[in-house]
């Protein structure tokens, strides 16, 4: 292969060899800089030509900073793709021929994307980026995670530092092998880790002990059974994935949090009663930055939830991304009623999956500043929201209005946060206060909807049409809702959270979700909805049919124990 041709104007034009002819290139030097501060931001970045569609990766200047190359396209819908550059808080460089060019830089949720579009001829270009920072939910004591990703954890820094994701926990041991313990896997993440938080700054931290069950194999054939994550443990898990109970109550020992990870794996909502997970993947790796991806899989939503009456899809609870959305949503309520107090997550398979790392996240509230232990301790304890988009605070200040039983008057007040637990003796009122912020500008054919669930069903609903909207400065791309629920009143125990939804006029979803505060009243306990109980009974009964022949008998016990345990749920039901 013959040489490259010498630099020429001072270093500033190329000329590469490809093929029999030469191409010739011109930098192009980009700063993507905060407009409060002017200094530096690391980010995400995507460089496509509009001449070609050809995607770009840029390099940084300075040879102490960093470019982290991701290119995913998805195998279920090859329109998604995800071809983008996480960069360090410097300046960088990419050769570019002739033409003209689109760059797009995002960083997190907590700033507005830009988009700047610039033309290459015969000179070096500069582009300057400047991002807005709409909100800045740290100042309120909030830190993000994403609690499920593949990324590399030598590529974790960069993509954590671009998005600002807090907190990153990447699944380092992962088995797809019902009879293969996670810590002899073949797809591990090759290199000794430790068992100790890798901090990148006071502010971001990740943890390398963190393991997926991702059963696709079982009884030494194909046979999908579905996810568990562990997150936060102390040792490698050594062991297969039966029998749950030892998987469950080792995690436990150690101070791990179980997440259910996706709702409609065939195994999901069966093993709940002996695996006793802790969390739930509310924002989770099928809700993607491009376009929804993964339709018609696994388990088909219950007629009950009844989707295609409500303009939701076929019906299957797979098909959009809206219905997508809702059946997480009915499952995980379907199972809060059922007793199991599990506090919502969100992850992106970042690494596997064509979506950068946080997309879904959820925050943590720290009192008191941030530090990993005290942000996975809120974490288990559902001081969270979850969200693919909008933001949901105020929370510090919520009243909570418990009425005096036979009174009817206001009684003493109790404000907290989400996972809250308040207890009663009677008849209890409760009302929110709150705001829910939207980073994109208002289009009048969206839809913005602020909801108060109670028990899984919206008892107070609202839209930026009808509900009280404060735009934070009259230039902003963005704007606030802030609303204010009717007061609910409560005779039996049960749960409350807040949603809010951003739907878009092609009918893509952001969405935002509490944790939900408990609310315990004496002698009147919660009660699941019988057609709910009816559904974990016939889907445990499903599996336990499709297992058999297939799975030990020492596996299937433990089927049959979720059963009756379900039927003792069910026993309750109204």
């Amino acid at each position: 292969m013959p040489n490259l041709p010498a630099r020429v104007a001072a270093g500033l034009l190329f000329a590469y060899a490809a093929g029999h002819a030469a191409a010739q290139t011109v930098p192009v030097y980009g700063d993507i800089t905060d407009t409060a501060t002017g200094k530096p931001v690391a980010a995400r970045l995507y460089l496509r030509s509009d001449t070609d569609g050809k995607w770009h990766f840029p390099k940084s200047v300075p040879p102490f900073g960093v470019a982290v190359r991701y290119e995913k396209r998805s195998g279920f819908n090859t329109n998604a793709t995800e071809y983008h550059t996480t960069l360090s808080a410097h300046q960088w460089v990419a050769e570019l021929p002739p033409g003209r060019y689109t760059a797009v830089v995002e960083r997190g949720k907590e700033y507005l994307p830009l988009t700047n579009q610039f033309t290459v001829a015969a000179k070096p270009v500069e582009v300057k980026l400047p991002l807005e920072r709409w909100v800045n939910m740290a100042e309120r004591g909030w830190f993000s995670g994403d609690a499920h990703n593949h990324r590399a954890p030598a590529e974790l820094p960069s993509a954590m530092l671009a998005e600002d994701v807090n907190v990153a926990l990447p699944m380092i041991d992962w088995t797809t092998v019902d009879a293969v313990p996670p810590a002899l896997s073949d797809k591990n993440m090759k290199g000794d880790f430790g068992a100790q938080p890798v901090v990148v700054d006071p502010t971001h931290v990740w943890f390398p002990r963190n393991t997926e069950y991702e059963i696709f194999r079982s009884g030494g054939k194909a046979h999908t059974l579905g996810a568990l994550l562990i997150l936060g443990h102390k040792e490698r898990f050594d062991v297969p994935v039966f029998p749950l109970r030892r998987v469950s109550e080792r995690a436990h020992a150690e101070g791990g949090l179980i997440d259910l990870e996706k709702h409609n794996w065939p195994w999901s909502v069966a093993i709940v009663p002996v695996l006793k997970p802790d969390l739930f993947e509310l924002a989770n790796n099928h809700h993607w930055r491009v376009e929804f991806g993964v339709r018609n899989w696994a388990v088909p939503a219950p007629k009950w939830m009844n989707f295609a009456a409500k303009g939701r899809g076929n019906g299957s609870g797979t098909d959009t991304e809206l219905a997508w959305t809702h059946y997480g949503f009915e499952t995980y309520y379907a199972l809060l009623n059922c007793g199991f107090r599990l506090k919502p997550t969100a992850g992106t398979a970042n690494g596997v999956h064509p979506v950068p790392l946080g997309f879904s996240r959820v925050y943590v509230h720290c009192e008191g500043g941030f530090s990993y232990e005290k942000w996975m301790k809120g974490l288990g304890e559902g001081r969270s929201f979850v969200t693919t988009g909008p933001m949901l605070d105020a929370f510090g200040g919520i009243p909570l209005h418990i009425l005096k039983p036979g009174v009817g008057t206001t009684g003493p007040s109790v404000t907290g946060r989400p996972g809250e637990v308040i207890k009663s003796t009677g008849k209890t009122a409760l009302k929110f206060q709150g705001r829910a912020s939207f980073g994109a500008p208002r289009q009048a054919s969206a839809r913005y909807l602020v909801q108060l669930v109670l028990n899984g069903e919206v008892v107070d609903s609202g839209d930026g049409s009808n509900l009280r909207a404060i735009s934070l400065n009259e230039d902003s791309e963005h704007f606030n809702i802030a609303f204010t629920t009717r007061e609910i009143e409560m005779t039996d125990s049960g749960w409350v959270a807040v949603r809010c939804l951003q739907i878009q006029p092609d009918g893509r979803l952001r969405f935002a979700h509490t944790a939900p505060w408990w609310v315990e009243i004496e002698g009147k306990p919660l009660r699941p909805r019988r057609e709910q109980a009816d559904w974990f009974v016939q889907r445990t009964e499903e599996e336990i049919a499709r297992n058999t022949g297939v799975l030990p008998a020492e596996a299937l016990a433990e089927f049959h124990e979720a059963l009756a345990a379900w039927k003792q749920i069910q026993a309750t039901a109204k």
